[in-house]
Formats: structure tokens, sequence, C-alpha cells
């Protein structure tokens, strides 16, 4: 029962980790800057970007504590330098923006034929505007528990990456499939607010694993 309950929450921790990093609402006003007003490709669009968006998860939380075997690079190193990372994202998104003209990747999406648009789901939709580095530094942190090849071991590393990849994707594909009405509620006002509130919240998380980085790291030493 405590082994199930240890697994269940370190799956809740993928989303409550990865979502804030990833920030659906900024990526809705650009995915309809994309589809505009057509609700049929704003449903296929948003799906096949969920599914590119959990595939990327799931290699990045099981593959990554290899790569870091194959480098020679330890978690302690991997928590603070990905806690600066996600910390420095947060930063950029707290500070003030004037200028918001759109960015290579939004004007390159906008305005293409559907069947085009499809084809670009996974580049730029997914990564980097979806996934970008940060995010898959925070995949890695994540599925990164040691350096055990026991078969369980693996095998509750692959429960937690698959479970908590399929909760980042439902909330991506539902926030995304209602981006029209959800970016024409919230406004131009709304949706700065709440990104400014993720944004703190994604800064704490940055925090946290920075702190948890250079306990690690005193430790060793």
């Amino acid at each position: 029962m405590e082994y199930m309950v240890a697994l269940l929450k370190e799956m809740a921790l993928v989303p409550v980790t990865l979502l804030p990093i990833i920030n659906p609402l900024s990526i809705a006003s650009i995915f309809v800057s994309s589809v505009g007003t057509k609700h049929d490709l704003a449903r296929l669009l948003a799906r096949q970007i969920a599914l590119n968006v959990g595939w990327v998860i799931i290699a990045s939380m099981l593959v990554g504590t290899y790569v870091l075997t194959i480098f020679g690079i330890s978690l302690a190193v991997v928590r603070f330098g990905g806690g600066l990372l996600v910390a420095a994202s947060a930063w950029r998104m707290l500070a003030p923006r004037p200028d918001t003209s759109p960015t290579a990747q939004e004007t390159e999406a906008a305005g293409i034929a559907d069947h085009q648009l499809m084809q670009r789901s996974f580049y730029p939709l997914t990564f980097p505007l979806t996934t970008g580095p940060g995010v898959i530094s925070a995949c890695i942190t994540l599925g990164a528990h040691g350096e055990s090849m026991h078969p369980l071991h693996f095998l509750s590393g692959a429960i937690v990456a698959v479970g908590g990849a399929l909760m980042v994707a439902l909330v991506i594909y539902l926030v995304l499939r209602n981006s029209i009405v959800v970016v024409t509620r919230l406004g131009p006002s709304g949706a700065v607010v709440m990104q400014q509130l993720v944004a703190f919240v994604l800064l704490c998380i940055g925090i946290q694993l920075v702190w948890s980085g250079w306990l690690d790291l005193t430790a060793i030493n």
C-alpha cells in the first residue's frame, strides 16, 4: 500500500512540475493564431500535439537516466542545472515584455494550409513551442532516480512516466481543444495575469530544484 501511495505521488509530481513550465495558456494564444476559428482543425491539431508531447515526456524520462550514465553526469548536477534553467525561464516570463510582436515560429505557423499545419504539429508546435529544453531537462530530472537496473525499478519508472505523461497530455489537449473559447474569454489582461501567476509557481519550482541539487552536491563532497 505504501508503495502504491509513493508511486501515485511520483506520478502526480510529473504534471505538477511540467505544466507550469509548458504553460499551456501561453501556447494557446499561439495555437489560436494558427488555427483561427476552425474548431474541427483545432480538435485534430490539439490531439496530435498532445500525443507528441506525451511521447517526448515518456522518452525523456525513461532514456534520460541512461544518457546521464553514459556521459558520467550525476543526478545532483542535473537537478541543479535543470533548476537553474527552469528558474531562468520563469524569470523571463515574469519580466515585462514591451515588444508583443509575434515570434518567428508564430509567424511561420500562421496563415498556412490545414494539411501543412498538421504536418508541422511536431515542429515547431510541439518542439520547441510546447516541449522545449526546459521541459526536457525537467523530464530527465523527474526520471532520474538512480542507477538501479532492477526490473521492478524500471517498471515503476515506466508506470510513473506513462501515467504522468498521460495527465500532462490530457491537460494540454483540453486547453488547446478549447483554446479558441479560453483565449476569447480571458482577454489580453486575463492572459497576462494568469501567465504571471504560473511564472511565479514555476520560479518556486526552479528554486526548489536548485536547492535540492545543492544539498546533494554538498552531501557528496
